[in-house]
């Protein structure tokens, strides 16, 4: 499917916290050295021209990439989330009940082997777009046309 019907279709509205703006606004502006340089390659719909956000508020959480487009959270896993992994599980499991499925990382293999990185959320994506429609809107009954 490309670009152009995708960017006709409505995105889901997934709740968050308003309390985490600033927060997600703070760690964009101090992000790790994987972060960024796997931002280089998701932002401005690099990535098989998806729309992908950093340090995304959802739900109580905040994920490293996020596409509203697939619901794919991509975390990177670096020497802070060792101690946090009950943390993580549960905020991972919170989130996919909100449809929202996960690939993670970690920040050793984004600096060292950032191709397979790469390859790996291609591959993914490659497996998972068909399913898009999954997420959509039902289409408006005529009657409710010009309603929005």
């Amino acid at each position: 499917m490309g670009a152009f019907i995708r960017k006709l279709k409505r995105k889901k509205v997934i709740p968050y916290n308003p309390l985490l703006k600033e927060l997600a606004r703070q760690l964009r502006n101090n992000s790790t050295p994987s972060e960024i340089l796997l931002w280089r390659y998701l932002k401005r719909r690099q990535m098989l021209s998806y729309d992908f956000e950093r340090q995304k508020p959802i739900d109580n959480y905040i994920v490293d990439f996020f596409c509203n487009e697939l619901l794919l959270a991509i975390e990177i896993d670096g020497d802070t989330h060792n101690y946090k992994y009950n943390y993580d599980r549960e905020r991972q499991e919170r989130l996919e009940k909100l449809g929202i499925e996960f690939l993670r990382f970690t920040d050793i293999d984004v600096k060292r082997n950032i191709e397979g990185v790469l390859s790996a959320i291609e591959h993914w994506i490659n497996g998972h777009k068909d399913n898009e429609f999954k997420h959509e809107y039902p289409p408006l009954h005529p009657s409710q046309e010009g309603r929005l």
